[in-house]
């Protein structure tokens, strides 16, 4: 991997992470493409980058870490529960659903379910939320539930959750917020088992990949968290669906 390769996939790892749009499909796609072959070390470098997106949120969102906000993160770490414990039973059957095919197929079928939803289930009447303080208990339970489906290859973990919230009842806005916030136990639990498993791998990799992997990733993603709400206020995820269908269409025709 040179430093070029690990620019490029540092700004898609921040661009994508937190969009609606599976970060996992096109950092695969990308590396295809750039020749970086599919090792212990790449997925070392992986982790990395992850990371650095984990921390981007952490820096958007400073003012939400403390005990003030004990109430918000408790419905947080119960949304996480659903995905986490099908997630930790059921490992090694998901990886056996990975496919280019499968993340193609999932592409499609989010980027239609986009669009649906935008279509039939975003009315300004069943707006119940607009502040991602007050998501109730049964809301995030069903943000949770959402979520769990992101184990299908090519699905999106911010894709899964930001229907499940909208159809909650949360706003684009807090949909987006909720997902960010989720994405800090979501993320922060599978790169610590990352680390843990690939720890080896790191004494093999160029620290200077790394680092310059790490930096990029972070500096985009902090930058992207912010635009994606400004995004929301003026416009809706239909975009993302209409990209998530010919996105998905290109891999299988490719």
């Amino acid at each position: 991997m040179s430093i070029f390769d690990a620019i490029m996939l540092g700004i898609i790892e921040g661009i994508t992470e937190f969009l609606p749009v599976s970060s996992t499909g096109h950092l695969i796609v990308a590396s295809h493409f750039l020749g970086v072959e599919q090792n212990s070390v790449s997925k070392a470098f992986e982790v990395i980058i992850q990371s650095a997106a984990i921390l981007a949120v952490f820096f958007n969102y400073r003012d939400k870490f403390s005990l003030k906000h004990i109430d918000l993160w408790a419905k947080v770490f119960i949304a996480f529960l659903p995905i986490g414990a099908v997630g930790f039973v059921f490992s090694h059957q998901i990886k056996e659903l990975f496919s280019v095919e499968i993340v193609a197929w999932m592409f499609i079928v989010g980027g239609v379910i986009f669009l649906i939803v935008e279509k039939f289930f975003i009315k300004e009447e069943r707006v119940l939320v607009d502040d991602v303080e007050k998501v109730s208990l049964k809301q995030s339970i069903i943000i949770g539930v959402a979520q769990v489906f992101a184990l299908i290859p090519g699905t999106s973990r911010a894709g899964s959750t930001i229907v499940g919230a909208l159809l909650a009842g949360l706003s684009r806005k807090a949909s987006a917020e909720f997902s960010f916030l989720l994405a800090f136990p979501v993320m922060g639990a599978v790169t610590a088992y990352d680390l843990l498993k690939h720890y080896e791998e790191f004494s093999s990799a160029n620290l200077v990949n790394l680092g310059v992997g790490f930096f990029v990733s972070f500096v985009v993603a902090f930058f992207v968290i912010k635009l994606f709400l400004v995004f929301l206020q003026r416009f809706t995820f239909v975009p993302f669906g209409i990209y998530r269908i010919l996105f998905g269409i290109l891999l299988l025709v490719l």
